[in-house]
């Protein structure tokens, strides 16, 4: 199933895919502070050892049909904001579909993240991707937290460093 968001827009931003030579604007968010534990990535890793880690792994999404991070760029100024998308995770050996986010740290507290992620939520719900969608954050990841809880979103458990929050298709609206 395609849950890319591709040629979406909303207010201020428009999504198109992840490409190769995005490299250089996605490299910031990887000289971030917790950023290594936030995303689950070995934090022995350098930001560029990351960010390389980051696009294989968006792409091979890409390739297998998983979903994926799109690409968030401002409609007026054209900026790259950050990533959104829906992904396909395992949660308890249960294949759930998550709306992540990730925006660069000048952009933080801006907004974006929050009209991205109830943009994916309304168009997983529109198209019929899901009953429910889930929203895996790290537990000391208070900002992403509040994007959640404004989705609609409630905790829904605990699974190590990571809480899930999710939300039902009959409690969208």
């Amino acid at each position: 199933m395609n849950y890319l968001l591709s040629n979406q827009e909303t207010k201020r931003l428009k999504f198109r895919l992840l490409h190769e030579d995005d490299f250089d604007k996605w490299l910031p968010l990887f000289k971030s502070e917790n950023i290594a534990k936030y995303l689950d990535f070995d934090p022995k890793l350098s930001p560029n050892e990351m960010c390389e880690k980051w696009f294989e792994k968006s792409l091979n999404r890409y390739d297998l049909g998983n979903g994926g991070m799109n690409v968030m760029i401002n409609n007026k100024t054209n900026r790259f904001i950050g990533q959104c998308g829906l992904l396909i995770q395992n949660i308890d050996n249960e294949e759930r579909l998550e709306i992540g986010y990730s925006i660069l740290p000048e952009f933080w507290n801006c907004g974006y993240a929050s009209e991205a992620a109830a943009l994916c939520k309304d168009y997983a719900f529109e198209n019929n991707f899901s009953e429910s969608l889930i929203s895996m954050i790290h537990i000391e990841n208070i900002g992403s937290e509040k994007v959640a809880l404004k989705n609609g979103m409630t905790l829904e458990k605990t699974i190590g460093d990571f809480n899930i929050f999710s939300i039902d298709k009959k409690d969208w609206g």
